[in-house]
């Protein structure tokens, strides 16, 4: 397991948060987390879900681990909002 303190890099309340980590030291393996709300024309609001990550280990790192966990998280948040 990697430990990671990120830093908010952006936030607009209501809109958009984002955040970015590192692996002892930038460049090594750095991940950018982003969440975004954007208000659709019918009422709905669509969420967008991603992260960036880069470094040079990136090519030595199992991220599927990571990627089901957001699934996971998405899916839930879903069914909260619509219940």
């Amino acid at each position: 397991m990697m430990l990671f303190s990120p830093s908010i890099i952006d936030e607009i309340p209501n809109k958009k948060f984002s955040w970015k980590g590192k692996f002892l030291f930038s460049g090594l393996f750095d991940g950018e987390h982003f969440f975004e709300l954007i208000s659709n024309n019918d009422g709905s609001t669509t969420f967008v879900h991603s992260e960036k990550f880069t470094g040079i280990l990136l090519p030595f790192i199992d991220l599927s681990a990571t990627e089901k966990g957001f699934v996971l998280m998405n899916n839930e948040l879903k069914t909260l909002a619509e219940n």
